[in-house]
């Protein structure tokens, strides 16, 4: 469905992505992770076309996507959602979802149709009237979700959905993240929170100072010696090693 061919970029003599690729297969859940500063997001920015490459390439469902505007990519089916969210205060939760749906259709009653069905599929149907404004962190990273989500997209790039969410609220959204990629929608995302990559995942990729360490499943990744290290530290891969045939 996605294919990164190659991606690198560079900011003055920092080489923030290079020479990366990955595959998304249509119908999954697939993470990126790594340490901060890894260039998760500076990825993630080129897929969606917030920045331009250096070198290498795009490609959404066989065409090339590659440096096109954030609007075009959305048209093909590719939207994301972003680490910091930034919702229309003043406006409601509804009217900032409609926002969205306002991309696929510029009637006004298919564009709340459309957000008061989003609003349901995400749990906020109860925040509908409220201003985004008094949203607390949990509901304004629902709305992030459901305001990208409201434009119809075959493959969702999330960003750090659940940064500062609580255990509890953390749990809710894993559920809501598996009832999407359940109604059709392919997921592609950023996270730091283990536990929910575990869960989620079918399929993990991992960077680190912008170069692709490792992928496997969820499992193999968690004990790939360059994981460990990138995490942890130099030698903590050799380290645990040790301590598990001590212990054997």
């Amino acid at each position: 469905m996605l294919e990164v061919n190659g991606l690198s970029k560079s900011f003055g003599g920092l080489a923030a992505v290079s020479q990366v690729n990955i595959s998304v297969d249509e119908g999954r859940i697939i993470s990126l992770i790594g340490p901060n500063g890894a260039g998760k997001t500076t990825l993630f920015a080129m897929v969606a076309g917030f920045l331009k490459p250096d070198a290498g390439a795009v490609t959404f469902e066989g065409h090339d996507i590659t440096g096109q505007k954030p609007h075009r990519i959305c048209a093909h089916g590719v939207v994301r959602t972003f680490q910091v969210t930034q919702p229309f205060a003043t406006l409601s939760t509804l009217e900032n979802i409609m926002v969205g749906a306002y991309h696929r259709t510029a009637n006004r009653h298919l564009a709340e149709k459309q957000a008061r069905a989003v609003a349901e599929q995400v749990g906020m149907t109860a925040l509908l009237d409220q201003a985004a404004e008094g949203l607390t962190v949990a509901g304004r990273k629902r709305l992030e979700l459901a305001r990208a989500l409201a434009t119809g997209p075959k493959l969702l790039l999330l960003d750090e959905v659940m940064a500062g969410l609580n255990p509890t609220e953390i749990d809710d959204i894993v559920r809501v993240i598996k009832g999407i990629r359940d109604s059709g929608v392919t997921i592609f995302l950023i996270e730091h929170v283990m536990k929910a990559v575990m869960n989620l995942s079918d399929y993990t990729y991992v960077l680190n100072d912008g170069i692709l360490i490792a992928d496997g499943t969820p499992t193999e990744i968690a004990a790939h010696p360059n994981v460990i290290e990138a995490y942890l530290g130099h030698g903590a891969a050799e380290r645990m090693s040790g301590e598990g045939t001590a212990r054997a």
